[in-house]
């Protein structure tokens, strides 16, 4: 695969940096393995259970890495971001254990649930309209009333460090994966992937899993250039936006495929986690699983240990 940029918004020692600066405070999380999913998938599969992330996600990673990487003169401001759901917790609970403050600009359409979640870290919120612009307005009305450091969901340099790190484990401890497949929606956790992935394991394969009723990462890396998300329709809540100016370079150049599994295959691989592994994972995970077990998934050659990243486990009971 040709490889267009020499320089990415992170390389391998940031995710190492990253590592070492979460270390206190995040999970490493356990590596899974079901002797029946082996089965049904034909090869031997490794599951990366961010389910067990503190917030429930792997979006702990990166904020907890972005806000702590923080000088203290821009820490003392505070944080602002947006989110409908687990970055809004993550950096609500990593603003809360550096003791700053968390301004979190959520939508009015945001499930209660999650909202409660986020005020139960101590984050200040925010509702806005539904809408990019909706949130970024009242983003930048916060920081000019607050003077607040902006840490956005997904396409910043300490982000994409903070979730490669997920990877890093992965391969720390199974060294010799054949592929790495994780769920796909701003690119932040595949971007971090495949830094971490390709400077640990040359070689080692990336794959993406998106709905296809929000595929616009298929399209784009079909098409060779970036095509925003528009109108998309699934049940996978984490994985609605399109991809960041910072992601993108670094999926376009290293993801082989990205997978689009429809929304009943994405819930029958919730059923079949919970039903054999005993496991709860949220859609925007099961996207993975769903494309591991896909007849697609199953044709390609060469692979016989697959990592497959399991991004959160946060679901409405």
């Amino acid at each position: 695969m040709t490889r267009h940029t020499a320089t990415y918004a992170a390389d391998i020692g940031a995710v190492r940096d990253a590592a070492g600066r979460i270390a206190p405070y995040a999970h490493r999380t356990p590596v899974l393995t079901s002797g029946a999913l082996d089965d049904l998938a034909g090869r031997k599969l490794f599951f990366k259970c961010e389910n067990f992330q503190k917030v429930g996600a792997f979006k702990f990673r990166g904020a907890c890495n972005a806000v702590m990487k923080l000088p203290d003169e821009q820490a003392t401001r505070g944080v602002v971001t947006h989110s409908s759901g687990n970055h809004a917790q993550a950096i609500a609970l990593a603003c809360r254990l550096r003791g700053i403050a968390a301004h979190i600009v959520m939508p009015k359409t945001s499930m209660p649930v999650k909202r409660e979640a986020v005020a139960g870290y101590g984050g200040h919120i925010y509702l806005c309209e539904p809408t990019e612009t909706g949130r970024h307005d009242t983003c930048e009305d916060i920081q000019r009333r607050t003077g607040s450091v902006m840490i956005p969901p997904f396409d910043h340099p300490d982000i994409i460090a903070g979730q490669g790190t997920a990877a890093l484990e992965l391969l720390q401890e199974i060294p010799d994966l054949d592929a790495i497949i994780a769920p796909v929606g701003g690119g932040g956790l595949v971007s971090g992937t495949c830094i971490a992935a390709t400077a640990l394991t040359p070689g080692i394969r990336i794959f993406a899993a998106e709905p296809a009723g929000a595929d616009d990462a298929a399209r784009s890396l079909a098409a060779g250039r970036l095509i925003p998300q528009t109108a998309p329709d699934t049940i996978c809540d984490g994985l609605l936006t399109s991809l960041g100016e910072l992601t993108w370079p670094i999926i376009r150049d290293h993801v082989q495929r990205v997978f689009t599994p429809r929304d009943e295959q994405t819930l029958a691989a919730m059923r079949l986690l919970r039903q054999r592994m005993k496991i709860v994972i949220e859609p925007s995970a099961a996207v993975t699983v769903a494309a591991v077990l896909s007849d697609e998934f199953a044709s390609l050659a060469g692979l016989t240990r697959v990592g497959v990243i399991l991004s959160g486990g946060n679901v409405a009971e």
